[in-house]
């Protein structure tokens, strides 16, 4: 199918019938699964599904359908359903569509040879990963291993003679055991996702790093609630970056819901710091040629040296900030309106090696699991159940399960004095190894 002629053919549809400006969003995909424990195949699963979203706008007034049927009597009505929708939602002068035509060159979305490697090869690497991970003494069982791809096209049409698309790929495999040792049971897991098959990682290399997981936590030990330095391990950047993700949002800027909202050009943490959102990054995981409603993507940086720099805006919100839309519209599929939100975000790698950090740190935790929200998007306290090891004179001795750590927002920006050379850009939200001098941690 003729995925662009339609959907220009649907554009030129809805503004027949009455739509002010219209536009077709369309998703294809074909995905595969495969999953396998204690070395046989349990399941393999793949399907190819396709759709259409149709936004529209009359007299700034929108409204949104759907569907999956690309037959001319389901595709009309979707259409007619959205245009009658719009003649009775709410008016919103800031509603509209962008008209920028441009698209941003990126490198390295799409492998065409995911698909032609064989299903045999698939099926052993799910089986070997599980093989290495369950090769130490101490994993006692396995959790399942698995193989995953897709590949997909985006295909983006407006009534401002907009007209895009791009091809994307990824696959990937990992593995969960579980640990014992007397009454103790402590689970781990590993994976690697890329977008090309021939830079995925080597299943040893994946599976031994599943079961040090499960293993490294085994025989914990209590500490007493007080106030020391935290070295955050990469796995746990979720917990600090989604924080400021939240509240870079315009939207929630404009509802005076972000604690970040009036810190704009305002420093914010230490010159250690600098978050970088990157939608060009060359095969990186969500990198794309432009975003859910089709701004071109582009490479910002976020906060810069502690300093807050900009907001994340769509082309409704930017238009209701009086601004431009910096190219973070999201969509998950043809099925949703965009959004906001990020593409691959990270904190800018620093100098010291992550041993050397753990060798300089005279007593502390180091963080490798939390629980919890995180820090909070509206007032910025920062609270979650933490896991990981405790340090002493430059040495782990033990793990700790059981803590919880505390803190705001501003005091563990500034707080951060020392970060790693080991960024991982390979995943889509992440910083490197990252020490702050000091948080409330709360054992017994």
């Amino acid at each position: 199918m003729d995925y662009k002629a339609f959907a220009q053919d649907c554009v030129k549809k809805a503004l027949s019938i009455g739509a002010d400006e219209a536009e077709v969003y369309i998703g294809a995909d074909r995905g595969m699964s495969i999953e396998v424990r204690n070395g046989d195949i349990e399941t393999i699963e793949e399907a190819a599904t396709h759709g259409v979203g149709f936004r529209v706008f009359k007299k700034n007034r929108m409204a949104f359908s759907n569907c999956n049927d690309f037959s001319q009597e389901a595709v009309e009505n979707a259409i007619k359903s959205a245009v009658n929708m719009a003649k009775v939602t709410t008016t919103d002068q800031a509603n509209g569509l962008p008209s920028d035509r441009e698209i941003s060159k990126v490198e390295g979305l799409y492998d065409p040879s995911i698909a032609k490697v064989s299903m045999e090869n698939k099926i052993q690497l799910a089986k070997d990963v599980e093989k290495h991970a369950m090769r130490d003494r101490r994993v006692t069982k396995s959790g399942g291993s698995s193989y995953y791809e897709n590949e997909g096209e985006i295909i983006l049409a407006n009534s401002h003679y907009l007209l895009k698309s791009y091809k994307t790929s990824f696959c990937g495999f990992g593995a969960y055991v579980v640990a014992e040792k007397g009454d103790q049971k402590c689970t781990g897991g590993e994976y690697c996702s890329r977008r090309f098959f021939s830079d995925l990682e080597s299943t040893e290399k994946v599976g031994k790093k599943a079961a040090k997981e499960a293993y490294e936590m085994l025989d914990p030990q209590k500490i007493k609630t007080q106030k020391a330095p935290v070295i955050f391990h990469p796995d746990v950047a979720r917990s600090i970056l989604g924080g400021i993700l939240a509240a870079i949002n315009g939207e929630r800027v404009l509802q005076n819901a972000s604690f970040l909202g009036d810190k704009l050009d305002q420093r914010i943490g230490s010159n250690k710091m600098t978050i970088v959102d990157d939608g060009l990054r060359p095969k990186g995981p969500s990198s794309k040629t432009f975003d859910g409603e089709g701004v071109p993507t582009q490479k910002r940086v976020i906060i810069d040296k502690g300093v807050l720099k900009g907001f994340m805006y769509n082309t409704i919100v930017a238009n209701r900030a009086d601004t431009r839309s910096t190219g973070n519209a999201s969509r998950g599929d043809f099925t949703n309106l965009p959004g906001i939100s990020c593409h691959n975000f990270y904190m800018q790698a620093g100098d010291e090696k992550p041993e050397n950090i753990i060798r300089s740190t005279k007593r502390g935790l180091y963080l490798k699991g939390v629980t919890g929200y995180g820090i909070n998007r509206v007032n910025g306290n920062f609270s979650g159940g933490a896991r990981g090891f405790w340090i002493e004179n430059g040495r782990i001795m033990f793990p700790v399960k059981g803590l919880t750590i505390a803190g705001h927002a501003f005091d563990m920006f500034n707080n951060i004095d020392v970060v790693g050379n080991d960024l991982d850009l390979n995943r889509d939200f992440t910083a490197p190894t990252f020490r702050m001098t000091e948080l409330q941690i709360g054992g017994d």
